[in-house]
């Protein structure tokens, strides 16, 4: 039995990975967001493709991709998982805020909610990593789930 209805704590508080041999595959979803606040010029030159090291929202798009087919090598208690799509779109909100938005999907019997928060989070560092040149100040924040299906505990929408 689970602690403190904990998962992946076991009735000795010790870390365990979860028993999902029992539970139903249906088909899940999930998607989530990192942000990047940085200097209007750097917004600028990620968003038009004129870095030194080239295109930025390509080459974090495909790292984001990347990290979610390996979020079980680097979550430790994570059930590796047949992921069935992944995306990952990246946009200026504003002048000094990009957003990323990760959706990861399967037909499994376990969520993908860390698959999409591994991969908008890779993303966004990847963005950070091609941009550090010019603009060392960078933020990567809000990273968080901003909503899921399917699943025994049902849908969840982040509400602002």
């Amino acid at each position: 039995m689970a602690q403190g209805g904990l998962t992946h704590l076991n009735a000795k508080g010790e870390a365990h990975i979860v028993d999902i041999g029992d539970k139903a595959a249906t088909r899940r979803r999930a998607v989530a967001q990192a942000r990047i606040i940085a200097e209007p010029a750097t917004v600028a030159a990620i968003m038009g493709g004129s870095l030194k090291k080239g295109d930025a929202l390509a080459v974090a798009r495909i790292a984001g991709i990347m990290a979610a087919k390996r979020t079980s090598d680097l979550i430790p208690l994570c059930h590796p998982i047949p992921l069935t799509k992944v995306s990952v779109d990246i946009e200026a909100e504003s002048a000094t805020v990009i957003v990323v938005h990760a959706t990861a999907e399967t037909t499994a019997q376990t969520g993908v909610e860390m698959e999409a928060l591994v991969a908008a989070s890779t993303a966004a560092l990847t963005l950070y990593d091609m941009a550090k040149a010019i603009d060392r100040a960078m933020v990567v924040t809000d990273i968080c789930v901003l909503e899921k299906s399917g699943g025994k505990s049902g849908d969840f929408v982040r509400t602002p």
